[in-house]
């Protein structure tokens, strides 16, 4: 289990990521995924994937979520949660991972299943080099650091 998250906090996330996966809009693919966030001021934000006759107007459950806190006022995700009806847990997509990097830098990245195989990992291993807001600062050390020789 990530340090940084006590056993209650992510017993929560999970309950949050399972319970968003029964409201799941997936009449295309019927695979219906849940997830949560835990936000900066620790309040937990959950979503579900939202399918579109057009494809690519879907949305992730992780998105969802993270939209759903932005909504609120939250600008920080410390942790997300992804559950999936799956026998082997699924991570979030490169969009989505995207999209945490944006609120969640440093986040913890925890995907479940319908067993009790799970991943436990943080974003930065996910999405090494990503791409950010300090890049768009001019002058940044890091958007120098980032110069193809």
């Amino acid at each position: 289990m990530p340090a940084s998250l006590p056993a209650a906090t992510l017993r929560r996330l999970e309950q949050a990521a399972r319970a968003a996966a029964r409201a799941s809009y997936s009449p295309y693919s019927q695979f219906r995924v849940g997830a949560a966030v835990l936000s900066g001021s620790g309040k937990i934000y959950a979503g579900c994937n939202v399918e579109n006759a057009s494809y690519g107007l879907c949305n992730c459950a992780e998105r969802t979520a993270i939209f759903t806190a932005a909504t609120a006022g939250q600008r920080t995700i410390r942790a997300v949660v992804v559950y999936t009806p799956t026998p082997a847990p699924t991570m979030p997509c490169g969009a989505c991972r995207q999209v945490i990097n944006e609120f969640g830098p440093q986040a913890d990245i925890i995907s479940v299943c319908d067993t009790a195989e799970r991943i436990e990992t943080t974003l930065p291993l996910l999405l090494p080099a990503a791409f950010g807001p300090p890049d768009l600062i001019k002058g940044s050390p890091r958007r120098a650091r980032r110069k193809v020789r």
